[in-house]
């Protein structure tokens, strides 16, 4: 992966992320250079203000736009303040007084722009557990009842951002995707304040539930697949080993044990106080005892479907050895597919180049209408 910030991973990996997700309307490549020249590495706060502070100009022009009824360019421009703020919001931490306001922010120039879709997502609230968990429901244009894949993220990630990449390369190939936000995830951990659980199967199944009960004049409910990308490499195997209904499985980025991954990080890296967020935990100590239960053993081999595992060489996030040890014990039907350490594409979750996960969607296309 290249580096904008040299030896400093994890903005320099947002970066990638940002310029990745331009070519899907969540960027432009000018804009994105500019914030990066205005963050200090070493000052966590830069980043968040360089993010919010091209976020906000950016929306504004959306707005601008909008409201002289110039849709195509306000639909566009609100898809790039959504990515840039969504950007600056995922790093706030649950101290930061700004981290509610620009999600909600962020949320609303995503609302604002799929308003403006020509053929508008599905917006809906799934009941789950005396609440909901919000999701989008992507179609492909001109396809009667396509198969659907359900998709979660990862970590607290949010359901929209989805749609850059994921959601527009299963519909470029007549296929539906339900974009999630699950418990620890978006709104419905923000919002609703459900947290992550181990047994992801169980929001899993009520998302199936919800799509055969309400959605059969949209999709066919008997061609429904199951995906995740990052942490969620473990919910998608969870859901796919304990819900046979599903017709496939989807792996981007696969997790053997989540507490493994967590269990040598110090306590202030980038990501422990979400991580401590998802989980409900007031430190480190109680999130890693938490993530104990966040594994596949003794899970991955009840997958009956079959899977798809994309994973990066490089991967610094969820090291590559999570995808050999859920591939050596599967015993449905699968692919393992490892992008090499020396191309691009080989960071976590192939951030860095979305076009290797090409043979990934042509092979669930394949296998989800079989």
């Amino acid at each position: 992966m290249w580096h904008y910030f040299p030896g400093q991973y994890m903005p320099s990996y947002q970066v990638n992320r940002a310029l990745t997700q331009a070519h899907y309307g969540g960027g432009e490549f000018a804009e994105i250079l500019e914030v990066a020249s205005e963050i200090d590495p070493a000052d966590r706060e830069s980043f968040n203000r360089a993010w919010v502070k091209m976020g906000d100009k950016v929306y504004e022009i959306a707005e601008k736009y909008a409201q002289a009824g110039h849709k195509v360019s306000a639909r566009r421009t609100y898809l790039r303040a959504f990515n840039y703020l969504r950007t600056a919001e995922f790093f706030m931490t649950l101290r930061d007084e700004r981290k509610i306001p620009y999600y909600l922010k962020c949320r609303d120039a995503f609302i604002k722009a799929i308003d403006l879709f020509d053929e508008r997502p599905i917006t809906v609230n799934i009941p789950f557990e005396g609440s909901f968990l919000p999701a989008y429901l992507f179609k492909p244009a001109g396809v009667k009842n396509p198969p659907v894949m359900v998709m979660f993220g990862g970590l607290d990630s949010l359901a929209e951002e989805l749609y850059f990449g994921i959601a527009q390369h299963l519909n470029e190939r007549g296929i539906a995707m339900m974009a999630v936000d699950g418990p620890g995830q978006g709104a419905a951990l923000r919002l609703n304040h459900i947290h992550t659980r181990y047994d992801y199967n169980v929001p899993g199944t009520a998302v199936l539930d919800y799509i055969i009960e309400n959605l059969k004049d949209e999709v066919d409910t008997e061609r429904v697949g199951i995906g995740a990308v990052s942490m969620g490499g473990y919910m998608a195997a969870r859901c796919a080993a304990f819900e046979p209904r599903f017709k496939v499985c989807m792996i981007f980025g696969a997790v053997w044990s989540y507490y493994d991954i967590w269990k040598n990080r110090p306590d202030n890296h980038p990501l422990a106080e979400i991580v401590q967020h998802i989980v409900g935990a007031e430190n480190m100590t109680e999130a890693r005892e938490k993530l104990k239960n966040f594994t596949l053993e003794g899970v991955a081999e009840k997958i009956s479907m079959p899977t798809y595992i994309l994973h990066g060489e490089d991967d610094r996030q969820n090291f590559v050895e999570n995808a050999y040890k859920v591939n050596e014990v599967l015993t449905c039907e699968h692919v393992m597919e490892i992008v090499p350490k020396e191309e691009s594409g080989s960071a976590h979750c192939s951030v860095d180049d979305f076009t290797k996960t090409f043979n990934m969607y042509d092979w669930i296309a394949e296998k989800i209408r079989a």
